[in-house]
């Protein structure tokens, strides 16, 4: 049994880890940190309630630790878990900076623990299906992607730490973080990295819209994109290649079930895709509607649990993912 602890009870703790640490047969969430409320005492009981991070790293029994509080205290909390020889996963974005990341790596490999990052985006059902699209070889050989995470916020969120105009608030930062490790993950490391980001609405301190343009050398384009001010959706995956076009629908059902108090599992746990959210058009077989497929967290946590107990691989290990704090913290202007 693998005892978990989180480092936080908010949002992400309760949809995107608490759910999954429960109902996995080989993993125990025996503490969460909460440094004010008592709202994990409610639904998980039988974990132990502390006030603070160094508090609950002083517990023996904690085998890995989820850092899942604000990006601006990712560094200073991973550092202490591994510290306390604790295996790690941390919630994307990684770190503020690259010089961060790198030492947590560093870190983690002396201490002979796991570092894990919480892409979790690689396992939603659009993702996927994008993924076994592009790995087919269909569409030929690609030309254009483009790849967008819109929302319809015009009003400053109460998230602070999202919304500060210190390193790691704003959209890039945030969505950015999944829209690069898709690219990176899909297409490698570009040659050049051109960068728009805006500040759209009323008084705000960071930045809520960007534009990242990816380029390879395969006269491939790559079009990262986010904007607050998205109230109509658009096709949220678009790949044009030389011998047809894919269009793809941001669709994961995940999310929206597990606030509806969904028990996830290492099978399928969701109800079946039946209404087609993509289009593949190509020169041999014409054009067909598509659905996603099914996306799981779970299989990242089984992931971790095999990674732990029989030296299966980090599915998402540290240094992997410094790529994606690289491209964040090192924008190239484009003027037109």
């Amino acid at each position: 049994m693998i005892h978990v602890a989180l480092a936080s009870f908010g949002m992400s703790g309760k949809v995107f880890h608490a759910p999954f640490i429960t109902h996995h047969p080989h993993f125990q969430l025996s503490a969460v940190v909460e440094r004010h409320c008592n709202e994990s005492r409610q639904l998980y009981p039988q974990s132990r309630l502390y006030r603070s991070v160094e508090e609950m790293l002083q517990d023996p029994i904690i085998d890995l630790v989820v850092v899942n509080t604000p990006v601006q205290t990712h560094y200073e909390y991973a550092y202490k878990a591994l510290l306390a020889g604790k295996n790690v996963l941390v919630e994307k974005p990684f770190t503020v900076s690259v010089s961060e990341a790198e030492q947590l790596t560093r870190l983690a490999k002396e201490q002979g623990k796991l570092l894990i990052v919480f892409q979790n985006r690689r396992y939603d059902g659009d993702y996927l299906k994008v993924k076994e699209i592009v790995q087919s070889g269909v569409l030929g050989e690609l030309k254009e992607v483009e790849i967008r995470f819109d929302r319809f916020r015009s009003q400053i969120s109460a998230k602070k730490h999202k919304e500060t105009a210190e390193a790691g608030g704003g959209a890039l930062y945030d969505l950015g973080a999944h829209l690069i490790d898709q690219a990176l993950q899909l297409f490698g490391k570009p040659n050049k990295v051109y960068a728009d980001l805006g500040y759209l609405r009323p008084n705000t301190q960071t930045d809520d819209y960007f534009e990242l343009l990816l380029h390879y050398d395969q006269q491939l384009r790559v079009r990262l994109k986010s904007s607050t001010y998205a109230l109509e959706r658009q096709w949220e995956y678009i790949l044009h290649g030389t011998h047809g076009s894919f269009l793809q629908q941001r669709f994961d059902a995940q999310e929206a079930a597990l606030v509806a108090g969904a028990i996830p599992a290492t099978t399928a746990w969701l109800e079946p895709v039946t209404q087609p959210n993509g289009i593949l058009h190509t020169l041999e077989d014409g054009r067909l509607p598509t659905t996603a497929q099914h996306g799981n967290y779970m299989q990242l946590y089984e992931a971790i649990y095999l990674a732990l107990t029989q030296q299966a691989p980090n599915p998402i290990p540290a240094d992997e993912v410094i790529g994606v704090i690289e491209l964040i913290t090192q924008q190239q202007t484009c003027t037109v």
